[in-house]
């Protein structure tokens, strides 16, 4: 997501290079720049020109420090902006009443069901909290299957009525039902509705009269750009929701929706989800989500991710190995099963300043170690313990086996040999740091 953005606005702070100052004639050009791959990435216009309108007041005649030229500055100025613009700071949802009731609407097609699923799986592991999944759309073949399938990955039961056609009265029993068995969260999948449905739009209104939910969430498919932001505002006029949702950023988006929306209805964005795996969703953050835009990254989700697969008690028994040079091949897969826990190899890729850019052209899936671990899991258990013995004989064996060349084998071989150098010389250098400290 951005990546176009990201690059028209890189383009646009080169022209303040090697400039003394930020001055009328250059940043007229900048700024320019900037409105147009604003307007590019399917912003709204009115937001466009009241952006850089603000960036332009902020930044003229500001004095440069001499630690920074007037492009970082532009940059910076640029960067709160962003911020401002998505929102500020983050906003959580409203989960403390028990039954927190959590109402999910949107149009057809936007990816309801799925973040519904996402959601449920979300408050229960970070969280703590005992949710319930509601089946409210009655319309659409197969939606209650299809629920049941997301519910299964999540862990979360599902409330359905066969043959009842009255979503009103589902959801209205639903609520009785998690009072009953103890559910602390119940999220509503209502049906796809089109704004200009005048007899769906009342349904879901009869629905929020009669459950009165503690949260309406809005999602909006952000391939969609401006046409979502406008459908946001006539959903907002009907249900007043209390924040938005970003399905589908994984896509060939321009990003406008996310940058244009909070402006637009005056509601936060509060979720980002993207791709099938059942924990791809994220709470939205502005500041992050801006660094992103203008390639710094996002080294703290990618911190935060890291750290929800982290077991310390592993890690202690991992160092003490690496520190005694026994680092061995059932410690490197078992390292690769831990970065795959954390998500999207490329996205994850993304959030590390100055790799983004680098990466972007590349085709980086999660079959990405695929061919790393079939040599792994074509040799012995001897072998992987100490890949010392692996002479030529064993090699061409092992590539037979994977799939995969012998070079790929060597390659592996090699790359393993480094890691383990590394990761030697890093324990070494905190032991020493430590011993110093003493």
């Amino acid at each position: 997501m951005f990546e176009n953005l990201s690059e028209k606005l890189e383009k646009s702070f080169k022209l303040l290079k090697g400039q003394g100052r930020i001055t009328e004639i250059n940043i007229a050009e900048t700024l320019k720049e900037v409105r147009r791959a604003l307007l590019d990435a399917d912003v709204n216009f009115r937001i466009a020109k009241q952006f850089t309108d603000t960036v332009r007041a902020k930044a003229l005649g500001q004095e440069v420090l001499k630690s920074v030229n007037p492009s970082q500055m532009m940059i910076k100025i640029v960067h709160d902006e962003l911020v401002a613009l998505m929102g500020g700071d983050k906003s959580d949802i409203n989960i403390k009443i028990n039954p927190a009731v959590i109402l999910i609407a949107g149009l057809q097609g936007s990816g309801k069901t799925t973040f519904s699923g996402k959601l449920a799986k979300w408050v229960k592991t970070k969280r703590g909290k005992n949710p319930i999944l509601v089946a409210g759309d009655v319309y659409r073949p197969a939606a209650i299957e299809q629920l049941k399938i997301i519910a299964a990955q999540a862990e979360v039961p599902v409330y359905t009525e066969d043959g009842n056609m009255n979503p009103v009265q589902i959801v209205k029993n639903s609520v009785r039902e998690a009072k009953m068995k103890n559910h602390d969260v119940v999220i509503i999948d209502t049906a796809g509705r089109l704004a200009v449905d005048e007899e769906m739009m009342n349904e879901i209104a009869s629905i929020k009269n009669t459950v009165s939910p503690h949260e309406i969430l809005f999602v909006v498919d952000s391939m969609t750009g401006q046409d979502a932001v406008n459908t946001a505002r006539e959903f907002n006029e009907r249900l007043d929701f209390n924040g938005v949702v970003l399905t589908k950023l994984d896509g060939d988006t321009r990003g406008g929706a996310a940058l244009s929306i909070r402006s637009v209805v005056n509601k936060p964005i509060k979720f980002v989800s993207s791709g099938e795996k059942i924990d791809a969703i994220d709470i939205f953050y502005p500041s992050r989500m801006a660094d992103r835009i203008l390639g710094m990254g996002d080294i703290v989700s990618f911190v935060e991710k890291a750290q929800e697969q982290y077991d310390l008690e592993e890690a202690r028994k991992l160092q003490k190995k690496i520190a005694r040079d026994q680092f061995d091949f059932n410690d490197f897969i078992a390292q690769i099963q831990q970065i795959k826990k954390m998500g999207n190899v490329r996205d994850l890729m993304s959030m590390i300043p100055g790799v983004g850019k680098a990466v972007k052209d590349l085709d980086i899936d999660d079959n990405a170690f695929k061919s790393i671990e079939a040599i792994i899991r074509s040799m012995t258990p001897g072998e992987r313990r100490n890949p010392v013995i692996l002479n030529g004989s064993r090699r061409k064996r092992i590539a037979t086996g994977s799939g995969t060349t012998v070079q790929d084998v060597n390659r592996l071989l090699k790359q393993f040999d480094e890691t383990r150098r590394m990761m030697r010389m890093m324990t070494k250098g905190r032991n020493a740091a430590g011993l110093m400290r003493k």
